[in-house]
């Protein structure tokens, strides 16, 4: 049992508890995070507000803290001085595990370097909870989370492009306001494949809505929705890394070559190179030229 109301001696650090919380029902509460949380000295919270409503419905009168992604760098260095000086500790996310797409991963790892025990207390998880109820494949699987902020075009499709041959089944998370624009670019990067929108998971308007990525885009309205989602996205079936072997296999010569024996001018054959590879006409002319032809 956790027992430090009282800092030990100097030379014995503290504990860092990983404390999963409710993703949507308050019952996804463990007896074991209750008793930890209600035991341990001080709580590290994403929002204190939202963690206090929590901690009143089970009786916890523990001392908040609050640790957020905006705050981590100072904070945590707060934190795991508090930990060296021999305190108990417990991290919590606003919903679910923490350190998964949350800075209570900074502070694990920041522990961990310190040489200061972390132990998990687990719990409800929105990702394999969507997953298990998904009907795509459980044997293998790839958390993404979140892509980089819609603003970032260049960012999102890169990580994209990295998942897309991917076998395993994705996970991703998405905040209602971005979902659309989200399946559109997975859509556009992926192909359509199938795949499952979740949300409000553990709720009572839980709910699981499968088809492809063009059916799911199609039936979303233009009302903003409601509820945080994941996203599970079917994985590939081999077919991107063969157009990916096939696709670098073209160069503008080659393309060019193929066209004019075709019988199309060479005018003609380059500016659809240019059009096919995705570069300008004036790439295309260089390559021609460095290819010596």
């Amino acid at each position: 049992m956790v027992d430090e109301k009282k800092p030990r001696s100097t030379s014995e650090r503290g504990t860092l508890y990983l404390v999963a919380t409710p993703i949507g029902n308050l019952e996804d509460m463990t007896y074991r995070a209750v008793r930890v949380l209600g035991e341990v000295p001080l709580i590290a919270a994403e929002d204190t507000r939202h963690t206090r409503e929590l901690l009143t419905h089970f009786d916890i009168h523990t001392r908040l803290t609050s640790y957020h992604e905006h705050n981590k760098m100072e904070k945590g260095l707060e934190l795991i001085d508090w930990l060296e000086t021999g305190h108990d500790l417990a991290c919590v996310s606003d919903a679910g595990l923490p350190a998964i797409s949350d800075p209570g991963a900074d502070l694990a790892r920041e522990a961990i370097a310190h040489g200061i025990r972390v132990v998990p207390v687990p719990g409800a998880n929105a990702a394999l909870t969507a997953l298990i109820a998904s009907g795509l494949s459980t044997e293998r699987f790839s958390f993404v989370g979140f892509l980089p902020p819609v603003k970032a075009k260049a960012k999102r499709r890169e990580l994209l492009d990295d998942v897309r041959a991917h076998r395993e089944t994705l996970i991703f998370y998405e905040a209602p306001h971005h979902l659309k624009s989200t399946l559109a670019d997975i859509l556009d990067a992926f192909g359509d494949r199938r795949a499952v929108l979740c949300r409000e998971l553990t709720k009572k308007f839980e709910e699981f809505r499968r088809g492809t990525i063009k059916s799911l885009l199609d039936t979303l309205d233009e009302n903003e929705q409601r509820g945080e989602f994941v996203i599970i996205v079917e994985g590939s079936s081999g077919d991107e890394v063969e157009q990916d072997a096939a696709a670098s296999k073209e160069t503008p010569e080659v393309i060019v070559a193929e066209l004019m024996a075709k019988g199309i001018n060479k005018k003609d054959a380059m500016r659809e190179a240019a059009k096919r590879l995705n570069i300008s006409r004036r790439d295309v002319y260089q390559a021609l030229l460095k290819a010596g032809e």
